[in-house]
């Protein structure tokens, strides 16, 4: 006869540095199949996962040079709706996976000709782009301004509503057995004989594990334990946000929209999401006057009706920046080390896969094509890296 407790003590153990929709995701997969502990330096997803807009953006933001994003979110936007279900009876939480689509507002003929010029680049990955004339887009949204030179519609660009896929994914993880530390900042990795063998803390106790995961988002690069070069090279990008309050039955807008200078992003229950200044200053938190006059001038302009709504919430937040904006995925330095941190703005669009393949690498060593090109080998000299 088979004892429970023997096959319970031969599962490996994982320690899990960062408890954002990234870290909590992965603690999901694996909790099956392994003994997960997740530890964070905050409330658990009290990061950008909280700061986020949710929107699920892989066709519109499309650009040059990032062939690899673009087929890498593509992969996490066809597997939302399935995560989102299968997320939901986990957890009783509806994350609102809303499929209305996005925008790209034109106001001018020059925001006209910017976005035609991307959509040439667009079209060639054959992503799915359908250009609007002006009376089609105010078809779409009656609310926008008076005059305006059309948008750019991606039906396959959604949103989800970050704050409770962050509850979701928490309710989700414990339940399938990961245990979550919050308030317990992970000062070390140790390494013993080249390899990851737990977490230490700031008070000297150390937590051991057979593989660490490191996915503390901007602060990843602030782990010591390892040799410099070998820490990922991730900074934190500031963000300033807020929200208005719409009326929840007659909202403003129903599309996301991205108008120039700022997105717009309307939930179910009349919050309108507006977002968000781009800062390079590290960890700065301060909410400015210039940062709010930014979004709500860009956000009027866009939807003049704006104007008439009280302001809900300001907040800001600090998204993870690697050297080219994309995430760093896959083993790290060490055996039993690996990365899932970097998503910059793409941390909710890219949580589904992110989730699924780094189960994958670390229980199975099986490395998904769609996360090869994003190793930590792209930033080291070639010599380095071998």
């Amino acid at each position: 006869m088979t004892d429970p407790t023997s096959a319970i003590a031969k599962r490996p153990r994982i320690a899990i540095i960062g408890a954002g929709v990234i870290g909590l995701g992965i603690a999901w997969r694996l909790a099956g199949r392994a003994t997960v502990t997740v530890f964070d330096r905050g409330q658990a997803g009290s990061g950008a996962s909280h700061a986020a807009a949710g929107m699920l953006a892989a066709c519109c933001e499309a650009e040059p040079g990032e062939e690899a994003l673009v087929a890498l979110g593509r992969d996490s936007q066809a597997r939302w709706p399935a995560f989102a279900e299968e997320l939901r009876r986990a957890s009783g939480i509806d994350v609102e996976l809303r499929q209305e689509g996005t925008l790209v507002l034109a106001l001018t003929a020059d925001d006209q000709a910017e976005i035609a010029q991307r959509l040439e680049f667009q079209r060639r990955l054959d992503l799915p782009l359908e250009w609007l004339s002006p009376a089609a887009t105010r078809a779409r949204e009656p609310h926008l301004a008076g005059k305006i030179a059309g948008a750019l519609f991606s039906p396959q660009d959604h949103q989800v509503d970050n704050r409770k896929l962050v509850q979701a994914l928490r309710i989700a993880a414990a339940a399938a057995g990961a245990t979550i530390h919050e308030h317990r900042p992970v000062e070390e990795i140790v390494v013993q004989g080249g390899r990851a063998r737990g977490v230490r803390f700031e008070d000297g106790t150390i937590a051991a594990a057979d593989s660490v995961v490191l996915a503390a988002g901007a602060w990843s690069r602030g782990i010591a334990g390892l040799p410099p070069d070998r820490r990922p090279p991730v900074r934190p990008v500031k963000g300033q946000m807020l929200a208005l309050r719409m009326d929840a039955a007659a909202p403003l807008l129903s599309h996301v929209l991205w108008a120039p200078g700022a997105y717009l992003v309307p939930r179910r229950d009349g919050r309108l999401i507006v977002g968000g200044t781009v800062e390079e200053k590290g960890f700065d938190a301060t909410i400015t006057a210039g940062g709010m006059l930014t979004l709500l001038e860009a956000a009027w302009r866009a939807v003049p009706a704006v104007e008439e709504l009280l302001i809900d919430e300001m907040w800001v937040g600090h998204r993870p920046g690697s050297r080219d904006d994309a995430p760093i995925l896959g083993r790290g330095p060490l055996d039993g080390l690996f990365y899932a941190t970097g998503h910059h703005r793409n941390g909710i669009l890219l949580a589904p896969v992110t989730a699924d393949a780094m189960a994958r690498l670390v229980l199975d060593d099986v490395v998904e094509p769609a996360i090869k090109p994003f190793g930590l080998e792209r930033f080291l000299p070639a010599q380095a890296a071998e």
